[in-house]
């Protein structure tokens, strides 16, 4: 069966939400990977086992365009199912792919299907999971960033055209601002967050030390962004970004449902906090009792000298 992955670039680059769902897709069957406004070669993509790649290029494109884009290319390549990182983007491209396409969608899939087809997604924020099996004579899965172990193999991709165009946007982009030189949260695999234990915006250097120690992104509670000690977009929880790193440090924070929702998914949490009874040690897989004063210093000195 033919396989369709769309995978995300960012500045002429894959993304590595995209290299994921590109080798969950090979895993289904022959791929072939569409991207959009990537400029560099595809030797990600053969690593995983794409075989072929189709590039298309959009000025300006919301995720409507991308979605009819995909949908085109799906039907052009007869493809049995689609695949989409659940990522920001993704989880705004994938149901709009399966409407185009009258496919049956699974989103927050952090399995390949079993012997029957079925496959595991996470529902209730992460809390527990569900066997969905997918009846259509298209699929649509988008899968769950930092669910799986990427393998690599040595292949080839081989760039084929498309007469498939991305239609123009009906959105008026006026500025666009990124942030370099920081990981991205929904990319990273290392995440320090902080709470209102750090007491205001000037002791942000003790959690930004850590990070750059570890090579991680930083985070935080809602509080925080609310008084704004730190910009909305590192606010990480229910009503913030959900992320699944494979380290996450929680710093000074309570751990309330609302937090826990978004970052419980991760595959190993510590928690510091000198309070012995705050709610987030229960959820936590180490846990240091401790004023972050005192605490993270030591830690960041110890971590550099191994």
């Amino acid at each position: 069966m033919s396989i369709l992955v769309f995978v995300e670039s960012q500045q002429g680059k894959y993304k590595k939400a995209g290299i994921e769902a590109a080798w969950y897709a090979c895993q289904l069957g022959s791929c072939t990977a569409v991207s959009i406004n990537h400029t560099g070669d595809h030797t990600e993509m053969a690593n995983v086992g794409v075989q072929s790649v189709v590039n298309l290029s959009a000025e300006h494109a919301d995720s409507n365009a991308f979605a009819s884009a995909i949908a085109q290319v799906a039907q052009e390549l007869n493809a049995s199912h689609v695949v989409i990182s659940n990522s920001y983007a993704g989880k705004s491209i994938a149901p709009q792919v399966a409407q185009k396409l009258e496919a049956s969608l699974a989103t927050n899939v952090v399995s390949l299907p079993n012997e029957n087809g079925e496959v595991t997604r996470g529902v209730f924020s992460g809390k527990a999971f569900a066997q969905l099996k997918l009846n259509g004579a298209r699929k649509v899965i988008a899968i769950t960033p930092n669910s799986f172990d990427v393998t690599e193999s040595s292949a080839q991709a081989q760039v084929i055209n498309s007469a498939v165009q991305v239609p123009t946007s009906t959105i008026k982009v006026i500025d666009t601002k990124t942030v370099s030189g920081k990981v991205p949260l929904t990319e990273a695999e290392i995440v320090v967050s902080g709470g209102r234990g750090l007491k205001g915006p000037e002791n942000w250097g003790l959690i930004e030390e850590l990070a750059n120690t570890l090579g991680a992104a930083t985070a935080c509670s809602k509080p925080v962004s609310d008084m704004d000690w730190r910009p909305h977009g590192e606010h990480v929880g229910q009503t913030g970004i959900t992320i699944k790193p494979n380290l996450y440090f929680a710093i000074g924070i309570s751990g309330a449902i609302q937090h826990l929702a978004g970052v419980s998914s991760s595959k190993t949490i510590v928690v510091i906090n000198k309070d012995p009874e705050a709610p987030f040690f229960k959820a936590a897989d180490y846990g240091i009792v401790g004023d972050a004063f005192e605490v993270l210093p030591k830690l960041t000195e110890a971590l550099k000298n191994i």
